[in-house]
């Protein structure tokens, strides 16, 4: 009992000492309590009070330090028992530690793929995975993940042979809808290791899991589960490759499309797609009509929406302009006799009433990915065709508003509250590039007072979209030998010159400390 109790007040001080520990820590407690007597007491002793947690903790801290990481596969066998323990906590230490053991082998990944597999050791993640608790989970994903990060790992997950214990798709035929979202989970962190993992993903047609979720489930918390996986996926570097491979493209459009859907699910369609072609690369793996698809069946959905279901409105937007970011995306969207990037010009200068606020915003932001402010640095420019549409649309929303011209609707938006400026100052740094967008600008001298008044913005995000504004206009108003040349505009042109020498942060006024010389009051 006095062991105990010391063994017990050590662990509290070794697994809550504040900072990380060096190995000479580990080595002065492992001296004073040995690794088989922390694990003894952590499978005999499980009654006392505070005691597992405790060692728990202590044994994590433990495995992360160098020295306590090599000693694990002198205990590999207590690695094997915990993986298959009652105990949530030790599974949980157990997965961890086959993490630290992977981790901290100085390379040796031929010797920790023959632990694992002597000791049968991924089988037992993968029970972990489908059958312990939330943490349990996450544990064995990690350790599965840092598994596939060496080719012996690749060859415990990914065998020759198919159709055994450890064959992820018979896994998730056979389990529970939760256990099902987790192997789905494990599928998505496999396929963003790297390109070979995922090209074996994409071989075993694992990718299809998700799909068929999607389809056969009416299991609305399933199903955003399972969205939530193909967001993450569609943000893997590599993903637009594998992807475009399979039907994804056209089971989104499907979903965005069908009025039984929940909303939040066709919401959750349009950001994926909007995350997927927002990728140059995208394009080189999916033809045009694909991509067209997706985003006629956003353009219906904006057009069928009741007004008064504002968050999918917006998200339809927002997908608007993140495909819209992309070159060959914003080309799309402003190509044909009603392009689908009308929506997004509508709703950037409409204001009519509170309610309107979000989409307006959203509308500008998406706006400004459309025009190119995020391609502004590359200096990639929209074809003849997109716009001669972008500026049609502007002049004919403009014509329908009280403002007439271009300029008077870009005014009326920097007149605006601070979080609309922000969006206005976006947009307006995408449409100077083009060259009638740029003399519109530029005849509208409160406009270049605003983006030029370093005193417009108090907030750092103002400040710097502001100057970037300012500076954009007066790139783009250097490189356009037509609008530069214009005498009336020299006078603008210092102007902005000036007014990027300043920088960001630089108030124009700056009031220096002044004494005041005063006759002394007398009494």
């Amino acid at each position: 009992m006095d062991q105990q109790s010391q063994l017990l007040e050590a662990a509290t001080d070794f697994a809550h000492y504040p900072g990380s520990h060096s190995d000479d820590s580990a080595t002065q407690f492992l001296n004073r309590f040995p690794l088989p007597l922390i694990i003894n007491a952590l499978r005999t002793q499980f009654d006392v009070p505070g005691l597992e947690t405790t060692l728990v903790l202590c044994l994590e801290r433990l495995f992360k330090t160098k020295f306590g990481a090599s000693l694990i596969p002198q205990y590999m066998s207590f690695v094997q028992v915990g993986l298959q323990a009652d105990s949530q906590a030790v599974r949980s230490l157990a997965c961890k530690t086959v993490t630290c053991l992977v981790e901290n082998l100085d390379n040796s990944y031929t010797v920790a793929a023959h632990l694992i597999k002597e000791f049968n050791i991924y089988p037992l993640l993968l029970d972990c995975l489908i059958n312990g608790d939330e943490e349990v989970a996450a544990g064995a994903i990690n350790a599965i993940q840092k598994l596939a990060s060496f080719p012996e790992g690749m060859g415990i997950i990914f065998p020759s042979s198919k159709g055994g214990d450890t064959d992820l798709g018979v896994i998730a035929s056979q389990c529970s809808s939760l256990g099902r979202v987790r192997v789905l989970a494990l599928v998505v962190k496999l396929f963003s290791v790297s390109m070979s993992a995922a090209s074996a993903i994409h071989s075993l047609n694992l990718l299809s899991l998700l799909e068929a979720e999607i389809r056969s489930t009416d299991d609305t918390l399933a199903t955003l589960s399972v969205f939530e996986l193909l967001y993450e996926l569609a943000e893997v570097e590599h993903g637009s490759e594998f992807l475009s491979k399979t039907s994804l493209f056209q089971l989104l459009s499907s979903i965005i499309s069908d009025d039984s859907k929940d909303s939040f699910l066709r919401s959750r369609a349009m950001m994926i797609s909007g995350r997927l072609l927002s990728k140059e690369i995208t394009y080189s793996f999916i033809d045009e009509p694909c991509a067209k698809t997706v985003i006629s069946s956003i353009d219906e959905r904006l057009q069928s929406l009741d007004p008064s279901n504002r968050d999918e409105f917006e998200t339809a937007l927002e997908s608007l302009g993140q495909i819209g970011s992309s070159v060959r995306g914003a080309t799309l969207l402003l190509s044909g006799t009603l392009p689908a990037a009308r929506h997004v010009i509508y709703a950037a200068f409409d204001r009519q009433g509170p309610e309107k606020h979000g989409r307006q915003l959203a509308a500008l932001h998406a706006l400004g990915n459309i025009s190119g402010e995020t391609r502004s640095e590359n200096f990639i420019k929209l074809d003849a065709e997109a716009e001669e549409n972008l500026l049609r649309l502007l002049y004919e929303t403009a014509s329908r508003s009280s403002k007439l011209t271009p300029s008077g609707l870009f005014l009326s938006v920097l007149q605006q509250e601070s979080e609309i400026r922000i969006a206005g100052y976006r947009m307006i740094s995408g449409l100077v590039s083009s060259p009638r967008c740029l003399m519109e600008i530029c005849s509208r001298q409160e406009i270049i007072n605003i983006v030029t008044d370093p005193s417009t913005e108090t907030t750092k995000i103002g400040m710097e979209a502001r100057y970037n504004c300012c500076k954009q206009i007066h790139k783009s108003l250097t490189q356009s030998s037509g609008v530069s040349a214009d005498p009336t505009f020299a006078g603008i042109k210092t102007k902005l010159e000036e007014a990027v020498g300043m920088g960001p942060y630089l108030h124009k006024k700056r009031v220096e400390a002044q004494p005041i010389v005063m006759t002394a009051d007398r009494f």
